[in-house]
């Protein structure tokens, strides 16, 4: 039985960097992804722990993204702000222990929520959009990100994911919180249910809900993920 004691060696040995040769994106763990950076790629601000290599940070410029992004990240809190990664050598990233799992997109598009979106390849494009029918009492949880084209996209969840297929007869209704991300074709409508929330004992504020309808699917996280807004 392994209590994980181990001698200095077998622990080097055990939890040494491994080169998979998996291209761009590849999982150290199943909490931490390597990316064999050669030239760019996007990540979460915040997201790298360790690098080798001359890598150079750079946040996403104020205007990169035009005036309107640039209002909604300045409502949108920490959950959607990016860090661009140049450069030759490995970059380690994770999220708070969350698990990890990586897309390959093949001209498609998803929107990922934006606390769930981990790195991504810059072939894709993307565009933060905010929930129509916004209400100020809702933290960051709402704000997601559409990435669209062909490429590799990195996301967290905690535990295990589990997809759900929304078809135009059977709409499919999350907690925005547990929500991790849809196919990019179906927009979810943002509702307010106040006899919901009386069967939840929820705090203060109404009880909002996605509801998903068309054909597509959505991802949805055993883990209700709540981010308060911080100011500036």
């Amino acid at each position: 039985m392994n209590d994980n004691r181990y001698s200095l060696q077998a622990f080097l040995e055990k939890t040494k960097d491994r080169d998979l040769d998996q291209g761009l994106f590849e999982l150290e763990s199943e909490r931490m992804l390597d990316i064999n950076l050669n030239g760019e790629a996007w990540i979460k601000m915040g997201a790298m722990i360790a690098y080798t290599g001359q890598v150079k940070f750079e946040r996403e410029g104020i205007m990169s993204q035009g005036f309107s992004n640039l209002l909604k990240k300045s409502i949108s809190g920490e959950g959607t702000k990016l860090t661009k990664i140049t450069g030759n050598g490995s970059v380690f990233c994770a999220d708070s222990g969350k698990k990890i799992t990586i897309l390959n997109l093949q001209n498609e598009a998803i929107c990922v929520n934006g606390n769930d979106l981990l790195a991504f390849e810059t072939s894709l494009t993307y565009n933060i959009k905010m929930m129509k029918k916004m209400t100020a009492m809702i933290a960051g949880g709402l704000f997601n990100i559409r990435l669209e084209g062909s490429g590799m996209v990195a996301v967290t969840t905690h535990y295990d994911p589990l997809t759900l297929p929304v078809t135009p007869s059977q709409p499919v209704i999350t907690d925005p919180n547990a929500t991790v991300l849809w196919s990019g074709n179906i927009e979810p409508e943002l509702k307010t249910d106040l006899q919901f929330k009386t069967f939840l004992g929820r705090g203060s504020g109404e009880s909002v809900q996605l509801r998903f309808q068309g054909n597509g699917f959505v991802v949805v996280q055993p883990f209700e993920e709540v981010y308060m807004q911080h100011g500036g």
